[in-house]
């Protein structure tokens, strides 16, 4: 059901941390009951029914036995000058950066149906990141938190994407960089 390694990951953590550990899961084989959270995405900028409803049927009873919170998230894939992981896995086409009223209407439909968080993402280590103007109209348009991840590889940034309507920032690759703590500190303003 679930990997032992991401049942170690979670533990280590855990062990270092006491705030709540959410997970970001690609798929069902990426839980367990060591998490707190998880986002339950639903990649709502698709049309691949795999990854509309399909992955979230199969996790459903495995999430519910671990007694994991499912916090329901709208994934927003956005171009990002390059084919990302996701979107070649996914097979699905981004939603296109030049054309924020696309991703706001996405966004609200996500609402509508009741998810509690809008995750715009350019894809990780992507060469773009998601446009502040993409940004500002659906912070406009959504009265739910907006995540935003991909292509943030510096303090000034992700102060764009913050100013631009973000509540929280993604910033994984960086923290695998040798400055990446130091940019996270630069971010936070220590």
């Amino acid at each position: 059901m679930y990997k032992s390694s991401v049942n170690d990951f979670v533990n280590r953590i855990k062990k270092k941390t006491s705030i709540p550990v959410v997970l970001f899961p690609g798929d069902a084989t990426q839980l367990t009951p060591f998490a707190d959270a998880l986002l339950y995405l639903s990649l709502v900028s698709g049309r691949n029914p795999v990854n509309l409803i399909g992955e979230h049927v199969k996790a459903a009873p495995v999430i519910r036995s671990m007694g994991i919170e499912p916090i329901a998230t709208a994934y927003l894939l956005v171009e990002s000058g390059a084919v990302s992981s996701v979107e070649f896995m996914s097979d699905t086409r981004p939603l296109p950066r030049n054309k924020p009223e696309i991703a706001a209407a996405h966004a609200l439909a996500a609402q509508y149906m009741g998810m509690k968080l809008v995750y715009l993402e350019a894809g990780s280590g992507a060469p773009q990141h998601v446009p502040a103007e993409i940004i500002k109209r659906v912070k406009a348009m959504v009265d739910i938190p907006v995540i935003v991840g991909g292509g943030i590889r510096d303090a000034a940034t992700a102060r764009e994407i913050l100013k631009a309507g973000a509540d929280i920032i993604v910033t994984g690759n960086m923290l695998k960089s040798k400055d990446g703590l130091e940019v996270m500190r630069e971010i936070a303003g220590k």
